[in-house]
């Protein structure tokens, strides 16, 4: 199945749509039953199966000063949504404009006009429309009286907690990459371009590649991880020992980084690749060694603890 992006609304064709509508940052097992259920809806209803995302976040809009970051990038998010089995991705710019349409006008111009729905899911705690004065109830009520089928999914729970984008950013930002990835229903990662760094990697025999990173990602906590990193063509997977910070050992690092030594990795020189990097696990928070040879130790036991986790960890 090939999947199809819309930038804009302006570029969707006519069609019947059932539309999965929501932000769906970082498409997280919650957001897998909106899509499931969208998916299910079309097949019933002979139309295409659509994602209609709101980029940016709109509580970035809504409450300035909220962090921009997301749990995925735009290109990752579209490819996750299509991996969860939707044929079509409408990005749904969300603008003062937007933000000041009344649930009708959302309705009426949005969802009909522009994006032909004939069915539209949504999670039970979904609103909409200015002022967020639009609830599910409001939801089904217009949609209904126009003829189209709304469906509104239960919040999924784990521990006892709903899985919320925030929950799983507030575990991320923690370190704590497992219960993430259990939220997630995948590994949490962030993407990049390889771009050259200081060498001291390659000088003491653990080479890194140095990511600039995709901005507004959420990265982990500072620390070493046990991870993968995801290499083109055919995203070609080394296991990787990860390292996110400043570099406290060598004292003259003032911006984080975030560099990866990728375990057997033989390969030509890959400045200039992009790559993503999956988190694992947790190893431990960055360090000051009392020497140099104290940290080499140190790195080599990191590399040997990455070869037991990300087995483990993949079966």
């Amino acid at each position: 199945m090939t999947l199809t992006m819309y930038q804009s609304l302006n570029e969707v064709p006519a069609g019947r749509r059932c539309v999965a509508l929501g932000t769906f940052d970082g498409v997280h097992r919650g957001h897998h039953a909106v899509i499931h259920a969208a998916v299910e809806m079309a097949t019933r209803l002979d139309a295409i199966p659509c994602a209609a995302t709101f980029h940016p976040r709109p509580v970035t809009l809504l409450r300035p000063g909220t962090p921009a970051d997301t749990l995925a990038g735009v290109t990752q998010r579209v490819r996750l949504l299509g991996e969860a089995g939707v044929e079509e991705v409408a990005l749904l710019r969300f603008t003062p404009a937007v933000a000041a349409l009344t649930a009708e006008e959302f309705v009426d111009h949005v969802l009909i006009d522009q994006l032909g729905a004939v069915g539209v899911a949504v999670g039970e705690d979904f609103r909409f429309g200015h002022d967020r004065t639009g609830t599910v109830d409001v939801l089904r009520a217009l949609c209904e009286a126009r003829g189209v089928e709304v469906i509104a999914i239960q919040l999924v729970d784990e521990d006892g907690e709903k899985i919320s984008s925030s929950r799983i950013r507030r575990l991320i930002a923690d370190g704590d990459v497992v219960h993430a990835a259990l939220l997630l229903g995948r590994l949490p990662s962030v993407e990049g371009a390889v771009i050259h760094g200081d060498h001291r990697g390659r000088e003491i025999g653990f080479p890194t590649a140095n990511l600039s990173l995709v901005p507004g990602q959420q990265v982990p906590a500072e620390g070493v991880y046990a991870g993968w990193a995801l290499l083109p063509p055919g995203e070609r997977r080394y296991r990787a020992a990860v390292s996110i910070g400043r570099n406290p050992h060598f004292g003259d690092v003032r911006d984080l980084r975030v560099e990866a030594h990728l375990l057997d990795y033989e390969g030509d020189e890959i400045y200039g690749t992009p790559i993503r990097l999956e988190f694992v696990q947790r190893l431990r928070g960055q360090e000051v060694y009392e020497s140099l040879d104290a940290l080499i130790e140190q790195i080599q036991r990191d590399v040997d603890d990455v070869r037991v986790i990300a087995t483990e960890i993949t079966g």
